[in-house]
């Protein structure tokens, strides 16, 4: 008999994006032991998702539910994609708007509705989940739902729930009486041990609370939440709950991010072709964004949104220093306009050494990947990361300070024991980074062959998703065993 499992997300690749917990609900369920495990997905249905998508979704039926004091429309919708079955909750009032999330005050409503909804529909649908898996704040009211108003229906009664952090930082907090009016729960949740926190309503710490086991995506970061500079406020909560959080690295698609079959590259390359192949990317991009062409140089990649969690005030500090080494920088995003400002503004004054691109663009980030000998990622926290896993992926040697999941998917260069997949730093320190990637530089330039068996490691680490479904179900085996176990 197969455990049923149910995904609840408020984004999910390939229908709405704006991170990465989009791809980790799109591509996770694909990767379970199908024998083993039904997995199924509740997703709100935006209006900002594509027609595309829309038009493949076939209305299934619609009620009213009670949602405190008024009643609330919600429609079905469903489609099955690469032999999983998504379901979307429909509702004008809630999901309209050109993305996803809008002004927090909206939201935290939003996503009271969309939480008990999405409980909502499950007798509707004829599906009972063993396990109902919740991703990040906007989910956080399903676990306290499935304890308050749900308990009592024989329908829900054995359901466990998981409540998966992707970043701490966000937690869906707004002030008391506003959410008892949206939520319809009673006073007595909005204590210091349930979802009151410093003065407000707070989802995330409801739902680590209320679910019967919380993950984090890395194990580092699952270790960092516990103390005060990482526990953004909850680490009292996560110390207490630590007998039931673990920390699973989230993966990577490797179909979408294969090198040797990439079609958005200058030329395919293995672990085994890419000494003379992964050249001729770094070439024909130095070309297209107007660098000086030399196959030598090495090229430094950045591809990531430009906040302050992302370490770039650490870049602009040393940024001068850096750009009289013998080294290209390229970087591609968006963000902070004093960190666009930054990039256009190295780009302008070291032309032909640094490219700024200020955009986003998929197929930009796929050249990238496959051009640099290097990729700078001096994050400040990182709960998981995907731009490193790219990057050893495509042969692009990470260079990251030792926190959260880069510490846990990039082992650092061991010259003594020829070991390890790219550099790292311990302390958030501009120039302790700058001499890591001088040490980059060093063995670039003075020990190619070492530079090169680094590639080769790089490029052989598995973080497919695969590995990380196979913890995900020892998880769920703890919560509900199979017959005999």
């Amino acid at each position: 008999m197969r455990k049923k499992i149910l995904f609840i997300a408020s984004e999910c690749v390939p229908f709405v994006k704006t991170g990465g917990l989009a791809d980790v609900v799109g591509s996770l369920p694909g990767y379970f032991d199908g024998e083993k495990y039904e997995v199924r997905v509740i997703v709100p249905n935006y209006i900002c998702i594509s027609s595309e998508w829309k038009e493949k979704m076939n209305f299934v039926t619609s009620f009213y539910m009670d949602m405190a004091w008024r009643s609330q429309y919600v429609g079905i919708l469903e489609m099955e994609y690469n032999g999983i079955r998504y379901y979307f909750i429909d509702n004008e009032y809630y999901f309209a708007g050109d993305k996803p999330y809008g002004y927090i005050h909206e939201d935290v409503e939003k996503f009271a509705f969309f939480s008990k909804a999405a409980l909502s529909i499950l007798p509707v649908v004829n599906y009972k989940p063993d396990i109902v898996h919740c991703h990040d704040w906007q989910t956080g009211l399903v676990p306290v739902y499935l304890k308050d108003s749900f308990r009592k229906g024989g329908f829900y009664a054995n359901m466990k729930s998981i409540m998966t952090i992707h970043n701490l930082k966000f937690q869906g907090c707004w002030n008391i009486p506003a959410i008892q009016d949206a939520t319809g729960l009673d006073m007595s949740y909005f204590t210091s041990d349930k979802l009151e926190a410093f003065g407000d309503a707070n989802y995330l710490k409801g739902g680590i609370v209320y679910a019967d086991y919380v993950t984090t995506v890395s194990r580092t970061y699952a270790e960092e939440i516990k103390s005060p500079f990482y526990g953004e406020h909850l680490d009292g909560l996560m110390r207490a709950r630590e007998g039931s959080l673990c920390g699973i690295v989230n993966g990577l698609d490797y179909q979408e991010w294969n090198p040797e079959t990439d079609s958005m590259i200058f030329k395919n390359f293995t672990v085994d072709t890419f000494r003379k192949d992964k050249v001729k990317n770094k070439t024909a991009l130095q070309k297209e964004l107007g660098l000086e062409v030399d196959r030598k140089k090495m090229l430094i990649g950045i591809v990531s949104r430009l906040t302050d969690q992302k370490g770039f005030d650490l870049i602009d500090c040393v940024m001068d220093e850096l750009c009289q080494d013998e080294v290209q920088i390229v970087v591609l995003g968006t963000g902070e306009d004093r960190y666009e400002n930054m990039f256009r503004h190295y780009a302008w004054k070291y032309n032909g050494k640094v490219a700024a691109c200020i955009c986003y663009s998929n197929e930009l980030s796929h050249k990238i990947y496959a051009a640099c000998d290097a990729f700078l990622m001096p994050s400040q926290f990182e709960p998981c990361g995907l731009s490193q896993l790219m990057s050893l992926r495509y042969g692009a040697l990470p260079i990251v300070r030792e926190t959260g999941g880069l510490k846990d998917t990039v082992e650092p260069y061991n010259e003594y024991e020829e070991s390890g997949t790219g550099f790292s730093f311990t302390n958030y320190n501009a120039h302790e980074m700058l001499s890591a990637v001088r040490y980059a530089q060093a063995v670039y330039y003075d020990r190619k062959r070492s530079w090169n068996q680094m590639i080769e490691r790089a490029m052989k680490v598995d973080f497919s998703w695969k590995n990380s479904a196979g913890q995900y179900e020892e998880v769920y085996r703890k919560l509900s065993p199979f017959e005999g176990e």
